[in-house]
């Protein structure tokens, strides 16, 4: 709200006269406003009433672009132009009116197909940029968004909140010492414009290579109505399972396999945790995951569709990479030129 953020830079300004150590406020900019995702990250960093308030960013103004024919995202916008008009946020309606005014970027359209045209103007501002799930409509966009990021040296990334539950961070960090094998699951709601598992399922994956790695090289998928399983090899013989759920009871978990322990992993702790990550991404710059392992996770789901194309058929994850990576290829291409 405009008092909290008045209060925010009345203490700031106290804190500087009293010759304390006070990094500047960063100021970041929203594109999208039609997910839940909008409004609880901006109270994260507005509202210092949140039990989880991180101090030294704030969002100052959203370019309220949401999905032309998905109804789940259209009909939100409205609601959520309100509220986050309480938490002092200005809504523009010109993208690059919105990036020239701050020095951070969140992604935040539900919709994953426009992420591409979105995030080109942010990378040739320079401006650092979280792109939320889906990152992309498609691999080869994915790709694309990387390779415009390097061209532009602008750094990005990509990641769902269920990287960060307290359980998985902690096997990644060898909590259950070598990971052997893992099998998550979460709700798998399938979205007719996008990749089946890109809408929903994207959550227990993130968790699934979160434990796992990158280093996937073939995927088969078994899928009824109600049900999705993916089964990933990797380069060293582990096998990794994603169960998409869209009948009975919704949650998100998995076990996780290792030569000390197995443990529970995929719970979701909240949003504080991505939150605190991104923010530590926009002040330093530096990318928290590695792009290959992002790129690996939309390489597994997009193989999952292909294998339900050839009816189960085994596809590889070179395959998959191979083709993406040359339709990137003309897409940055025509980008580049009609930049010039």
């Amino acid at each position: 709200m405009k008092v909290v953020s008045a209060l925010s830079a009345l203490l700031l300004t106290a804190s500087t006269c009293c010759g304390q150590d006070q990094e500047a406020i960063i100021k970041v900019g929203m594109i999208g406003l039609d997910t839940s995702h909008c409004i609880a990250f901006t109270k994260l960093l507005n509202d210092e009433a949140q039990k989880d308030f991180i101090p030294g960013f704030h969002v100052t103004v959203v370019y309220p672009k949401g999905s032309p024919d998905i109804e789940s995202s259209i009909s939100r916008v409205p609601k959520y132009t309100v509220d986050i008009q309480k938490l002092g946020v200005e809504v523009v309606h010109d993208l690059q009116q919105m990036i020239d005014q701050v020095d951070a970027v969140l992604l935040e359209t539900n919709d994953g197909r426009p992420h591409l045209e979105q995030i080109v103007p942010v990378l040739r501002a320079g401006k650092p940029c979280f792109v939320d799930k889906p990152m992309a409509g498609s691999l080869a966009d994915c790709i694309a968004m990387f390779r415009l990021a390097e061209h532009y040296q602008t750094p990005i990334f990509s990641s769902s909140s269920l990287r960060y539950g307290k359980s998985t961070q902690a096997v990644r960090n060898g909590s259950i010492g070598q990971v052997t094998g893992c099998d998550t699951w979460s709700p798998c709601k399938l979205e007719p414009t996008h990749p089946d598992l890109f809408w929903y399922g994207i959550h227990g994956v993130e968790s699934l290579f979160t434990v796992m790695g990158k280093d996937v090289v073939s995927v088969v998928r078994t899928q009824t109505d109600s049900t999705d399983v993916v089964v990933g090899t990797w380069a060293d013989g582990r096998i990794g399972t994603f169960r998409g759920l869209r009948s009975g009871k919704a949650g998100y978990g998995g076990t996780a396999f290792g030569s000390k322990a197995q443990v529970a992993v995929g719970s979701y702790d909240g949003y504080a945790p991505l939150v605190s990550e991104i923010t530590k991404f926009f002040r330093s710059k530096e990318t928290p995951i590695d792009p290959a392992e992002t790129l690996a996770i939309y390489a597994f789901m997009e193989a999952a569709d292909e294998c339900a194309r050839q009816n189960g058929r085994r596809v590889t994850i070179e395959d998959m990479m191979q083709r993406a990576s040359a339709e990137a290829d003309t897409k940055v291409r025509g980008i580049l030129r009609a930049s010039r």
